[in-house]
């Protein structure tokens, strides 16, 4: 099984995605917990291109590539904005989040904590963000 969406790079387009994920993931045998939190995940790193790399701007796009395969989710998010570097990110302190009443900054955390695996890579001017959910973890 494979799905694809291409979505404008602005927040409205968030509501596309997550009928696009919630339409294909109710055919996958997916607890509703899980699937709750992979929408989130996938919401997530979406949401972050969107408004950081690419600053909402409409004539932008990002494709999402869900693949089923035989023991795993994966969901291929590509574009051609600022790469994100990995290497680059400093998890925010949790204390410091929590006492300054900071909204924001913990996306990738909650995203590290619902897959299990995150990759990213740079290639060619397009950027690919692949997140990978195995069955019964």
């Amino acid at each position: 099984m494979e799905h694809t969406i291409q979505l404008i790079c602005q927040t409205t387009a968030l509501s596309e995605l997550r009928k696009f994920l919630n339409k294909n993931l109710s055919q996958i045998m997916l607890s509703e917990k899980d699937k709750h939190q992979v929408i989130l995940a996938v919401e997530e790193v979406c949401a972050n291109l969107i408004i950081h790399s690419h600053h909402c701007n409409g004539s932008d796009h990002i494709s999402l590539n869900l693949r089923q395969e035989d023991d795993r989710l994966v969901f291929e998010i590509m574009d051609k904005g600022k790469a994100f570097n990995l290497l680059d990110y400093e998890a925010p302190d949790l204390k410091t989040v929590i006492s300054e009443k900071r909204k924001g900054g913990l996306g990738l955390i909650l995203v590290k904590k619902i897959m299990d695996e995150i990759e990213f890579e740079s290639q060619g001017g397009t950027n690919t963000c692949r997140l990978i959910k195995f069955f019964g973890s």
